[in-house]
């Protein structure tokens, strides 16, 4: 399955379906599965009361994989596209068939017999593995004839291959469904084209006729219309009925339609080529051959999924033969007409939507009902067995894109498969009859023990485009900073400035949370010397032309080709913007950038210098004002706000007025910096509030918001707590060690206290998470840097959870949380809050995200816990083995719980997603990478948890060396998935390249393992 994600990656859906996923030998597994599962309830008797938990799970998985069955062999899905006012009754599959009519006389009568052939083509095919052949073998009355699978291309595009023995062949441009085609019209054929006819020296009456002899070329219509001369613009009217000379390269308007001839006809015949874009959505060429009679004909067929093929007829012998490749339309029972479509786009944003919904109208004839029904984002219709939910939308928005699904048994089977086994799943952790209870007895038991032990020994343990002409000589630094600390704001005039409310890539929110991402995204810093991100900015805006000298773009280690082209040392740490600019002005990247973004994979270097480009464009929107958006347009229908520098022309709004307060208001700031007078500069501040209170209330955050989001900029809480977790979490593995081999008071006070901080710290935590929520207006893990946070919350959670029997558990859980909160602010993950997209919008990302993300942190406990038992291991000796024997079976046994609860809350958040995603857009299973490293991690920890049965793999080394082992799943779902493979649930394009110390971690893993092995070997295996 795993492998099955990098094909579709590589590759496309269908070619890791076909490979993978509906590949036979994979759904013999899951046949085996369900044999097995049969197997152990006979096997282990899980009829008996006792172990009713553990037959529930089982009972669960067969109906899961009957359901599955049943979905997918029995029900059907697809899209049903519907224009505003129109009525429809018909939807697309999302599966694609070759459909084949097979007529000819039966009996005396013409008779026809039908033949539907789903396909899943791959565009790369393996012996054995995967392939496209097929074939259709009947007889029609005693008339054999058969079907065969020849080629298929991916994104195919037709074209003409001169051939002097060929047809006539004339290529004509039509946009009159509004998005360009290419069509060829051939000789002796009458083609229509969106309910047009057109015909190559063929007449047609009622067709518009071309004729042509290779050098001469005429048109007539059966309706007039005009064309216009693209070189000249000349122009001239089509007569109806009246044969005219055809003008190459012009624009033809005749009725509704619009068409262009640009060039001379060729003779040739008709070929494809592909540009083998296997992500294409574009149309495919299958090419089948037909046999029947002695005779044999190749038929290239075009279409994809989402329409319906074009026909194509031709007659071998008595049969005649009609081919179409592409969807299957189903017909509903009843018809929907769409009243009105609905794009919510995000304040002032021109592109993000926050949601879209379509308002239709159910006609049910056959029952005489007639209802309206509101559709949007996980909000659907269920109707007779069909159930709609939005899914997309044409580009003009004014129509929608229904997903459509009729899977009612499917869907019932497996939610009674899903609510058992999250009964069975939660039984586990607390019925007095499942091993999780036994766990807790023995790890009582192992206390008791090491209370009666005392031992007396050493050890070790360590862990290891912009110009300022104007200016031509640079000032010095020293200049600088003296021009910048005359002008410096105090804090309190700053802090009222921050206060004020921007539009930011859709988001309101204070001004204070923009600069200080500005100043941390451009300089890696919250401050700038002795000034606040508010003074800071502040000062930016005041003294652009100094700014512009002055070093503040962080520069990233290593990267001297940066430097060079910047011309400053090569160990500067800063640059200044104008370092980016040449002395005309000319900016200094353009050549570097220019074929850095034209990589599909830029390298490192070009990496580097696209970081650096992204820090100038911000530094220089906020030096120029562009990105001060914090005027309300008056009454504007998407609650637009604009800076003063985009309100150059007038408006005929109180925006005429207000435009000048900023400046103004920037000016009377400077001059208070000196006389110490701000009366006037904060009136101008107070104007700016009220006009922004008057036409932006209804999408201004609230007082309560705003201080809330202040105070969490200002604290930075998870930036902070990872250093305080990593001293604590330290300090108290320190003295939990010590505590093994010295049982004095002052070593429990030592370990007791810091276990009480590091309970405080969570508390810092979990109030970090609650403020974050109140200001985003969304639970916090629908981002990189959020899940990432939250995982780290988690661990900590489960580590203080199992610390009531361990305190080296919660040390260890700190450690790992302030690796986890240092990862988080790592250069890839972005700590900004910002707008969900609207299928995030929904109760479900509390719910699925939540808890499968919360997973990660008991799965990273087992992690830690296995690797410190298997450490523990290498000093184990004669004399100390029995208490390090009680040490290491009380890290086991704790190590086996959090897996226990870890593997829980996945299957759940797992399978809470397949609801979700049934509930978001009619599909609860589509093999998208991030759900299906899941279920890969799923198996790998049900395969730990369950090696105890297998004799050869149990004991404790082996079972720690696996948890540690097994959290390479974890990785691969959460690192991999979202910025290797591209996805559903990607935050990049799966072209991030794995550093090279996860190597050097997995070898020191091996080594640790290897070397633990030989002392478990020598003094604890039995």
């Amino acid at each position: 399955m795993g492998i099955g994600t990098f094909i579709e990656d590589a590759h496309n859906t269908d070619t890791a379906r076909n490979f993978i996923y509906n590949a036979w030998w994979f759904e013999a597994i899951m046949l085996i599965f369900v044999l097995n599962f049969f197997g152990n309830i006979k096997r282990y008797q899980l009829n008996k009361k006792e172990k009713w938990a553990t037959l529930l799970l089982h009972l669960s998985f067969i109906l899961i994989i009957i359901g599955a069955f049943v979905t997918r062999y029995i029900s059907y899905e697809g899209m049903m596209p519907i224009r505003e006012g129109a009525t429809q009754n018909q939807f697309y599959s999302d599966k694609t068939y070759l459909t084949v009519f097979v007529d000819g006389e039966y009996e005396g009568e013409m008779r026809r017999r039908s033949y539907e052939k789903p396909l899943i083509l791959s565009v790369k095919e393996v012996p054995l593995l995967s392939s496209n052949d097929f074939t259709i073998a009947d007889k029609f009355n005693d008339i054999p004839f058969e079907i065969e699978y020849k080629d298929y291309m991916i994104d195919a595009k037709e074209v003409v291959k001169e051939d002097p023995n060929g047809q006539f062949y004339l290529k004509m441009v039509e946009a009159s469904s509004g998005s360009r085609h290419e069509h060829y019209l051939k000789e002796g054929e009458v083609q229509n084209i969106h309910n047009l006819l057109f015909a190559l020296n063929k007449e047609t009456p009622g067709a518009i006729n071309i004729t042509t002899d290779g050098e001469n070329y005429t048109i007539s219509s059966p309706f007039e219309g005009n064309f216009m001369r693209m070189a000249d613009q000349h122009t001239g009217n089509v007569v109806k009925d009246s044969v005219q000379p055809l003008m190459m390269r012009s624009l033809y308007t005749l009725g509704q339609a619009r068409f262009v001839f640009p060039e001379p006809a060729i003779k040739g015949a008709i070929g494809y080529e592909s540009n083998n874009d296997a992500k294409s959505k574009a149309d495919g060429a299958l090419t089948v051959t037909v046999r029947s009679e002695g005779q044999e004909k190749d038929v290239t067929l075009l279409g994809s999924r989402g329409k319906v093929g074009v026909p194509q007829s031709f007659k071998i012998g008595n049969l005649e033969y009609t081919f179409m490749y592409g969807s299957k339309v189903y017909e509903l029972p009843f018809a929907i007409k769409l009243n009105d479509f609905i794009a919510k786009k995000n304040p002032g944003s021109e592109s993000s939507f926050a949601s879209f919904e379509s308002k239709t109208t159910v006609i049910d004839n056959e029952k005489n009902e007639t209802f309206d029904a509101h559709i949007y984002m996980n909000h659907v219709l269920d109707y007779r067995g069909y159930r709609f939910f939005q899914a997309s939308f044409d580009d003009d928005e004014l129509g929608t894109v229904l997903s459509v699904s009729h899977d009612f048994w499917g869907t019932w089977i497996t939610y009674i498969g899903y609510f058992l086994l999250y009964i069975g799943l939660m039984a586990i952790l607390f019925d007095k009859n499942t091993r999780f209870n036994d766990l807790k007895k023995k790890l009582e038991k192992v206390k008791a023990k090491k209370a009666t032990l005392t031992i007396a020994a050493l050890f070790l343990f360590a862990f290891n485009g912009y110009s300022q002409q104007h200016i031509h000589e640079k000032p010095t630094q020293k200049q600088l900073d003296s021009l910048i600390h005359k002008f410096k704001v105090n804090e309190e005039q700053a802090d009222k400035f921050g206060r004020v409310i921007i539009q930011d890539a859709g988001r309101m929110k204070p001004l204070n949370t923009f600069s200080s991402e500005l100043l941390r995204k451009v300089s890696k810093s919250d401050t700038y010397k002795d000034m606040n991100a508010d003074q800071a900015f502040l000062s930016m805006i005041m003294l652009d032309e100094a700014w512009y000298n002055i070093p503040i773009i962080y520069l990233k280690r290593g990267n001297d080709s940066l430097r060079a082209v910047a011309g400053v040392e090569k160990d500067a740490k800063y640059a200044a913007l104008s370092d980016f600019f040449d002395e005309r002005g000319g900016y200094k990247l353009t050549e570097i950038l220019e074929k850095a973004y034209r990589e599909p994979v830029p390298n490192k270097f070009e990496k580097d210098f696209m970081d650096i480009d992204q820090k100038i464009n911000l530094l220089y929107s906020a030096l120029s004002g562009q990105i001060l958006k914090i005027f309300p347009i008056p009454e504007h229908e998407n609650d637009k706000w604009v800076s003063y520098v985009e309100l150059g022309e007038p408006t005929g709004t109180s925006l005429d007025t207000i435009k000048n307060a900023l400046p103004y208001y920037l000016q009377t700031l400077a001059s208070a910096t000196q006389t110490n007078d701000f009366t006037r500069s904060e009136e101008l501040l107070v104007g700016i509030k009220n006009y922004q209170k008057t036409y932006g209330a209804d999408v201004m955050p609230s007082k309560d918001k705003v201080d809330a989001e202040i105070l969490y900029n200002k604290y930075d809480i998870f930036k902070k707590l990872f250093s305080w977790y990593m001293y604590a979490g330290l300090l108290m593995i320190l003295f939990v060690i010590i505590k093994i081999f010295n049982n004095k008071k002052w070593v429990k006070v030592g370990a007791n206290t810091f276990h009480v901080i590091i309970g405080l710290l969570f508390a810092l935590h979990t109030a970090g998470l609650i403020v974050r929520w109140y200001v985003s207006g969304h639970a916090p893990w629908s981002n990189a840097y959020e899940s990432v946070i939250y995982v780290g919350w988690a661990t900590m959670f489960f580590g203080l959870a199992f610390g009531r029997k361990s305190q080296l558990t919660v040390a260890a859980a700190a450690f790992v949380a302030s690796i986890i909160l240092m990862v988080a602010h790592w250069n890839w993950t972005d700590p900004e809050i910002g707008n969900l997209v609207p299928v995030l919008n929904s109760y479900w990302l509390m719910i699925h995200v939540a808890v499968i993300v919360a997973s990660y942190g008991p799965f990273t406990l087992a992690m830690i816990l296995g690797l410190i038992a298997m450490i523990l291991m290498l000093f184990v000796n004669d004399k100390n083995k029995e208490k390090m024997k009680l040490n290491i079976q009380e890290i086991t046994y704790i190590n086996e719980m959090a897996l226990t609860v870890g593997l829980v809350m996945l299957t759940i958040g797992n399978f809470l997603g397949g609801q979700w995603a049934n509930e978001s857009w009619g599909r609860y299973w589509g093999w998208d990478p991030k759900e299906t490293w899941a279920l890969v991690s799923i198996m790998v920890y049900a395969f730990v948890i369950h090696m105890r049965f297998v004799p050869s793999l149990r004991g404790t080394w082996i079972y720690n060396f696996f948890s540690v082992l097994a959290f390479s799943s974890i990785l691969m779902t959460y690192f991999g998935v979202n910025f290797y493979l591209t996805g559903l649930h990607s935050y990049a394009s799966g072209e991030v390249r794995t550093p090279s110390y996860f190597f050097w971690m997995a070898l020191g893993v091996f080594i640790i393992g290897g070397l633990s092995y030989f002392k478990y070997r020598k003094y604890l295996k039995k």
